[in-house]
């Protein structure tokens, strides 16, 4: 498998080009994440790129343990004055191999990140993008095998059989899922989206 961090760097410099294009109305879009605009989802893989083991322990303090209170700190502390100013962070953080703690996050949590959140700012405003398998299936795996209670789809795929239509991967126990990596990934991280992109017996329990 190639290097995570290839795949992660590669992911966050492809993003970054994709919303060079973009005009100031388009960075003010809704994304796929609740409450937050195109702009907002660039700052928080900002705030991501920047984490560090010791910056996790920081902003818990600040935010008084309050896990959704100190990411949204991390989206005003990096959301640019500007959509030019949170790009260009969003470029010097590019090339960065820190995060929180492995133990709590492991590296493969980071293909989550890149591949999930460049699809909450690109769908919204149609913008296609071919991920490198390797970063969709790292991302998909990583997604399959951790708890919903730390942002995972394990309890999700208990249910049933994800098949994966363009890669050789297929991923749990139950009434078979068959669609894209990418959208089977997006589904198990909440974003509904996708589900259009899938079909199959068991389509049924995940929409339940």
């Amino acid at each position: 498998m190639t290097d995570v961090w290839d795949l992660v760097h590669a992911e966050r410099r492809a993003l970054a080009d994709d919303l060079e294009q973009l005009t100031d109305e388009q960075w003010r879009t809704a994304s796929l994440c609740d409450g937050w605009s195109v702009h907002d989802v660039a700052a928080h893989l900002v705030a991501n790129a920047l984490a560090t083991p010791f910056g996790l322990v920081r902003g818990m303090v600040r935010a008084r343990g309050d896990f959704e209170r100190m990411t949204q700190e991390g989206v005003d502390r990096h959301r640019g004055a500007t959509p030019r100013e949170t790009l260009r962070s969003l470029r010097e953080v590019a090339g960065r191999r820190t995060g929180p703690p492995t133990r709590l996050a492991p590296l493969e949590s980071r293909l989550v990140e890149e591949v999930v959140h460049g699809e909450d700012i690109r769908r919204p405003l149609g913008i296609g993008h071919d991920y490198a398998p390797e970063a969709v299936e790292g991302a998909l795996r990583y997604q399959a095998r951790t708890p919903a209670a730390v942002g995972g789809g394990r309890e999700t795929v208990a249910r049933v059989t994800l098949r994966a239509t363009d890669l050789d991967l297929t991923l749990g126990d139950g009434p078979e899922v068959r669609g894209p990596a990418l959208a089977l990934l997006l589904v198990i991280a909440g974003r509904d989206v996708a589900m259009a992109d899938l079909d199959g017996p068991g389509v049924g329990l995940l929409e339940a």
